[in-house]
């Protein structure tokens, strides 16, 4: 029906153009010229016509339906490239037909239309998996997963056999004749697309082995990144750092080099505290009876100090160890007794995790001192609340230790040389 009223209209054009005195050969050329003027403004009526129905359309469906799906299509302008295919239609029917006296004109006008097709396939296709993109990170279940690859993946591939058929057509090529070429210049193609085809395979790994989630904090120091993954694409792995800055990674970085993962921590049940503060060795020192009784009034280890003693003193009498030489027999001393009353304070601390590793440990000495460390677990692993957890308990660490006759190692200051007096020294 299409192909007959455009013939009567290209007669009717002709004939009138005859009668007015054209020649034959121009007046086919008008004839031609006009109709596909007047073809062209038809078209982007019925294209405007298709946008609007279209957009109603989806809309009407994304209102009726409870899936995020349809909104996403509309988001991404789906109904807009779908609209392109009725006056599209129309052209590719009505161009031989304006154009049958004009054969070069008419094969050079289907090629165009044709590769406009392969592109608006294309083009549909996707929006399509970008609304399905879209879409699956909306799941819980697909949040973490590099979906952005898998995408980009796929198009890569459909951008190829477009562009393979686009090259058949425009060169009437045979499919053997085009992968022989492409078998040729194989080597160039693995060159130019080397970062392409190494970050699919390090997608591929790094999804498979989940060795990095959309989400997890990573460290990488080698690319400065210290933040969480908000994006993992073919390429590149994006990182939005703690300082609001933003660091890339080549995605087969994470396979070929080292990067720390903080996800097992957060999945744990505590976060880890290990730091230590120095002792002076030489405030370090056997204690007399009398002064245990003293340390007996501090409550977490006035227990410890009474079995303690009650078993050093049975050992020495037993071997009759003469103690006027504090040096001999067995003695308690004052950091060992400060390291008991940390790992009972550790017991006691409400932020910490009673059921994974605790402990209060002397690491080895060096030219600063003797470290004693802290090794235990946050109940919290929100970062600011577990510097908070952590800074409490260095703090009464810092103030208990004078009650104890020990000192933390410091740098001297400038007032450490100073031999003006302080101001307590004056009297009133």
């Amino acid at each position: 029906m299409i192909d007959s009223n455009i013939e009567k209209i290209i007669d009717f054009t002709y004939d009138i153009l005859i009668k007015v005195g054209f020649n034959p050969t121009f007046a086919s050329y008008i004839s031609a010229v006009g109709n596909l003027i007047v073809l062209m403004i038809t078209a982007y009526f019925i294209f405007l016509l298709c946008i609007y129905t279209f957009n109603r359309l989806f809309n009407f469906i994304a209102n009726k339906t409870k899936t995020t799906f349809d909104d996403l299509l509309i988001s991404n302008k789906t109904a807009k490239y779908i609209s392109h295919l009725v006056p599209l239609l129309l052209i590719y029917k009505a161009v031989p037909v304006i154009l049958q006296k004009f054969t070069y004109w008419e094969g050079f006008f289907a090629k165009i239309i044709d590769i406009y097709i392969v592109i608006l396939v294309l083009l549909i296709i996707r929006t399509i998996f970008n609304a399905l993109r879209d879409h699956l990170k909306l799941m819980p279940r697909y949040s973490d997963k590099p979906i952005d690859s898998y995408i980009q993946v796929i198009m890569i591939v459909l951008w190829i056999f477009g562009v393979t058929a686009i090259i058949l057509m425009l060169f009437n090529l045979k499919i053997e004749a085009l992968i022989a070429t492409f078998g040729a210049i194989s080597a160039i193609v693995l060159l130019i697309f080397r970062d392409t085809i190494l970050g699919f395979i390090a997608s591929i790994q790094v999804s498979v082995n989940d060795m990095v989630r959309i989400g997890d904090w990573i460290t990488m120091d080698k690319f400065g990144a210290d933040g969480d993954v908000i994006e993992i694409n073919l390429a590149t792995v994006k990182v939005r750092n703690f300082d609001n800055t933003t660091s890339t990674i080549p995605t087969y970085s994470l396979i070929s080099d080292s990067f720390k993962n903080w996800r097992g921590m957060f999945n744990s049940d505590g976060r880890r505290i290990k730091r230590h503060v120095l002792i002076k060795t030489s405030s370090i020192r056997f204690l007399h009876d009398d002064e245990l009784a003293e340390f007996k009034e501090i409550e977490l280890i006035a227990n410890y100090i009474e079995h303690r003693q009650a078993d050093i003193i049975k050992y020495n009498s037993s071997r009759a160890i003469d103690k006027k030489l504090l040096l001999n027999g067995r003695n308690l001393t004052n950091f060992g007794l400060f390291r008991k009353y940390i790992s009972e304070y550790l017991v006691h601390h409400p932020g910490l995790n009673k059921d994974m590793l605790m402990m209060c440990r002397q690491l080895q000495s060096n030219e600063y001192g003797i470290p004693l460390e802290i090794y235990a677990f946050s109940n919290d692993k929100t970062w600011e609340n577990y510097e908070f957890i952590m800074a409490d308990i260095f703090d009464h660490i810092i103030a208990s230790v004078n009650y104890f006759d020990l000192e933390i190692y410091e740098l001297p200051t400038s007032k450490s040389f100073s031999t003006t007096p302080e101001k307590s020294d004056f009297k009133a």
